[in-house]
């Protein structure tokens, strides 16, 4: 395998790099000249000594980096569209580039917290590392130019929004939400809701991408889902992957810098939790893989209490052990009525190892417990008649659809559970929001 910078894309990552070690010095002669603050607003200002001078070097040469950086993107979506090592690996670097301006910028405006320092040199660190190893991995496999089909945009953008799962994601943000009004027993300010929710929502809608981007073989032996993006063939891995990694790695700067360090790292973890412990091992590992696997769902009130109050208190870990019970009942109902194509995709799930009798049972044992589990909150008291009332009357249809799907063999039973599971999460921490708020 030869090494060269003969192509386009190789020499524009040179460039690039040289670019950011500019940036570097510029960064270098900030801390020499202790000019943190002495260019106190962004993105330029009147220099009146050295340390104004070397800021405004090193933030010319974040521009003029940004500008490289931007065009070594484009040509990446151009040219590399099917490498699975040049894009992610250039996505990556961009986003890091990008996030250590982000950082840069909220020290300068809000203050130089040790916390963000510490973020800000650590993703110099990221940076560093990934530019290093996307120059050397250009120089030996990229190429100036492949023929790839022409994009339908439309297409293309559906795709995109379908790499997130949605409806997932949705659901994931009104446990979110209803963490942030429970955490704090107050209707949380714009700002904090805002950036939680766009946080949350791009942490599970990348955390999906990469879930589907590791089951793009499976998905294609699966009714249910031959037709996403990567199964069907409309989109590449390497633009897949790509894309769900940027995502996830915004979340984590969006919370960080917006919200709090507390809720990144919560969201972080449930990222990692569902990606490599999920998606990649217990998914095809063990027949407990939705068991084992459901406290990734259940991150994300954590992360909404965390954003309202910075902390995690005892009633937060009862929120995390709902969603933890929901999911067993809620993923075995789907799995019983696509219990074929879990089959044939070679998935254990537990229709498939242990027969839909012993599913059947265990959907209605993890129902139980389910409820058991959300009477914790008013024990505790920490919730009011509101919550309580709602978890009664909720948990009752539960428990009698989840009687009917034990009782009555078919798939119909079990498909009505499955839809309904989902409203009655949804609904139980809505009534949790609202018994927060009278």
């Amino acid at each position: 395998m030869k090494y060269s910078f003969a192509t386009s894309f190789s020499k524009l990552a040179l460039f690039t790099l040289l670019s950011v070690v500019l940036l570097s010095i510029g960064g270098w002669l900030v801390a020499l000249n202790g000019g943190n603050n002495a260019c106190a607003t962004w993105p330029l200002c009147i220099p009146s000594n050295s340390a104004a001078w070397a800021q405004i070097f090193h933030r010319v040469s974040a521009g003029l980096s940004a500008v490289l950086v931007l065009a070594l993107l484009f040509h990446a979506w151009r040219t590399q569209r099917d490498h699975r090592l040049l894009l992610p690996l250039t996505t990556v670097t961009v986003v890091l580039f990008f996030a250590q301006a982000y950082v840069g910028a909220i020290l300068v405006t809000s203050g130089f917290s040790l916390q963000l320092s510490i973020l800000h040199s650590l993703t110099a660190v990221l940076l560093w590392i990934s530019m290093v190893a996307l120059v050397v991995a250009a120089g030996f496999y990229a190429r100036d130019y492949v023929e790839f089909p022409p994009l339908d945009i439309r297409q293309r953008l559906k795709d995109f929004i379908t790499l997130t799962k949605p409806v997932i994601v949705l659901l994931l943000l009104v446990t979110t939400f209803a963490g942030m009004v429970a955490g704090g027993k107050a209707w949380p300010s714009l700002s904090i809701a805002a950036w939680t929710l766009v946080g949350g929502a791009l942490a599970a809608g990348g955390s999906g991408a990469v879930n589907q981007y590791i089951d793009r073989d499976l998905d294609k032996n699966m009714q249910r889902t031959s037709k996403r993006p990567m199964a069907a063939g409309r989109m590449t891995p390497a633009e897949g992957l790509s894309f769900g990694i940027a995502m996830c790695i915004a979340s984590f700067y969006i919370l960080a810098g917006f919200v709090n360090l507390l809720a990144a790292f919560l969201s972080l973890a449930g990222i990692f939790y569902y990606v490599f412990l999920y998606s990649i091992w217990l998914k095809k590992a063990t027949v407990q893989n939705i068991v084992i696997g459901g406290g990734a769902g259940a991150i994300p009130p954590l992360v909404g209490w965390a954003a309202a109050t910075g902390r995690l208190d005892v009633p937060a870990m009862v929120l995390f052990l709902i969603v933890f019970m929901w999911t067993p009942p809620h993923f075995w109902a789907l799995a019983i009525v696509r219990r074929k194509d879990y089959e044939r995709a070679g998935v254990p799930m537990l229709p498939v190892i242990r027969g839909e009798h012993e599913t059947r049972k265990q959907v209605l044992i993890y129902t139980v417990e389910l409820i058991a589990v959300t009477f914790l909150l008013p024990i505790l008291r920490y919730t009011g008649i509101v919550y309580l009332v709602s978890a009664v009357v909720l948990g009752a249809i539960f428990l009698f659809l989840a009687w009917r799907v034990y009782k009555i063999e078919g798939n119909k039973v079990a498909w009505t559970l499955y839809r309904y599971s989902s409203m009655y999460l949804m609904f139980l921490f809505l009534a949790l929001m609202v018994d927060a708020l009278v």
